[in-house]
């Protein structure tokens, strides 16, 4: 067992940390190290426990309606409120649209309205349950373009979408405006807080600014937030609330015409591991609303403090002043972002690139976290070296000819053996049997950058393929 446990240890030794406040994206973390281990502890406890029938474990129906009785209070949720925990935001955003399209079986081809910023879960939900996505172009702030939404209503849309904040650029839409041309045509409306909604609440109750988004918004139908991001609970915990219990119903499915069991869903999961709802719990439990807002003190000063810091450093400049706790950096020519992320990484923080996307440039990402605060000043420093030694190396060239080339292939017609080409070429991975993983990417990154949205999927999911073989050595 000791053997075992080592190796875990061992192996993990070459992830990112989770704990410290240096990773500014996947992972969100309270530096509250007694609260991670109640959570942990809460996990393990429960581990073996299953939440697909609530008769069979109903300390784990409690505790979830104990979660979504206190988001219920965050998000000024109507007494008829009901909802679910799930296993994260994408588990709740495509339940959101399963529901929405089940709730209009007479629409043959039915559609959802969203921004070109909504999260790219809703792209999957498309993908999975046959909603086709109309997406409207944002404004020149970045949020969803409310008119442009209202136009897009139509006889087939069954779901309106608005975010609080979107992932990319961390700024909440017009949510009143939007949610009130999607009750005007009698569409649902849902709010993707998962990133925003355990932290908006507490921002407005400090007296930060915050647009209206929660359910005291007239026509918001459904909300998802995430117990994982700025609840600081373990992984594998989201929200989706409905407003009402006929809203919810679509939502859940029954299978008794079978030999065996009746089987009730109430999420897209049947077996679930009672582990993260113990988690959530114990979390939420431990920390309080008192300490919730303690936290949320603590991140919008790290937040601001980073923003200022940026200003000041030569060659970089916030996106847009950010609504929540993501930060999104542009640099202004003289260096180029993927470098930056890249000596970032030397110096032990991990920050998150993100591509061009039409007219808009390629950008570092940030996820604040409350354990930031006390390094702050370090960050900062870190990204003040980094984008000295970017602009000393110069922007990461692409040779013309492969950009041209790049930017005219059709992913649709290339083979495997086109695509292990192309992943060897990019640097992703090595030839023959050599799937080392690349420590630097701002190379790969650029090239990337010059490919259409449709390559660099294929490349990435080749890229995924090419991982995700059986060991032989387990």
């Amino acid at each position: 067992m000791t053997d075992v446990l080592a190796r875990l240890a061992a192996m993990q030794a070459g992830d990112l940390p989770v704990h410290g406040g240096r990773t500014l994206a996947y992972v969100y973390d309270s530096g509250l190290a007694e609260v991670d281990r109640v959570g942990r502890e809460a996990v393990a406890a429960y581990a073996g426990s299953n939440g697909l029938d609530p008769t069979a474990f109903p300390s784990l129906l409690q505790m979830e309606n104990d979660l979504v009785g206190f988001a219920a209070r965050l998000v000024d949720a109507p007494d008829t409120v009901v909802g679910s925990v799930t296993s994260g935001g994408t588990e709740s955003v495509l339940l959101a649209v399963q529901t929405a399209r089940d709730a209009r079986p007479e629409v043959a081809a039915p559609t959802m309205v969203i921004a070109t910023s909504a999260h790219s879960a809703f792209r999957k939900a498309a993908h999975y349950f046959g909603v086709r996505a109309v997406e409207v172009p944002c404004g020149d702030d970045l949020r969803a373009d409310a008119a442009a939404m209202a136009a897009a209503i139509d006889d087939s849309t069954v779901l309106v979408v608005a975010s609080a904040p979107s992932y990319a650029h961390g700024v909440v839409d017009p949510v009143t405006e939007i949610a009130a041309a999607a009750a005007a045509a009698g569409v649902r409306c849902h709010v993707d807080a998962c990133i925003g909604g355990w932290v908006l609440p507490y921002a407005a109750r400090i007296g930060r600014p915050v647009r209206p988004w929660t359910f005291a918004v007239e026509g918001v139908t459904s909300i998802s937030l995430d117990l994982h991001k700025y609840g600081y609970a373990p992984k594998g915990t989201s929200l989706l609330l409905h407003r009402t219990p006929a809203l919810r119903r679509p939502q859940f499915f029954a299978s008794a015409d079978w030999p065996g069991y009746t089987m009730l869903n109430s999420t897209m999961q049947s077996t679930r591991s009672g582990g993260p709802t113990a988690g959530a719990w114990a979390v939420v439990q431990s920390i309080g609303d008192a300490g919730y807002e303690k936290l949320a003190r603590d991140v919008f000063e790290a937040t601001d403090r980073i923003v200022a810091g940026v200003a000041e450093v030569p060659g970089l400049r916030a996106l847009t002043p950010p609504d929540s706790t993501l930060v999104t950096i542009v640099t202004d020519g003289s260096c180029d972002p993927f470098t930056v992320c890249d000596e970032m990484a030397e110096r032990g923080w991990y920050v998150q690139p993100q591509l061009t996307y039409g007219d808009l440039p390629a950008t570092i990402h940030l996820s604040i976290s409350a354990a930031t605060l006390t390094h702050v000043d370090d960050l900062l420093a870190a990204l003040t070296s980094s984008v000295e030694v970017a602009v000393a190396s110069g922007p990461v060239a692409v040779d013309p000819g492969v950009a041209a080339y790049v930017a005219g292939l059709d992913p649709a017609s290339l083979s495997d053996d086109d695509f292990d080409g192309l992943l060897v070429a990019a640097g992703l991975v090595g030839g023959g049997d050599d799937l080392t993983l690349p420590t630097r990417m701002a190379d790969i990154n650029a090239l990337l950058d010059v490919a259409s949205p449709a390559l660099r999927e294929a490349v990435l999911l080749a890229f995924l393929d090419r991982l995700s073989r059986p060991s032989t050595n387990f």
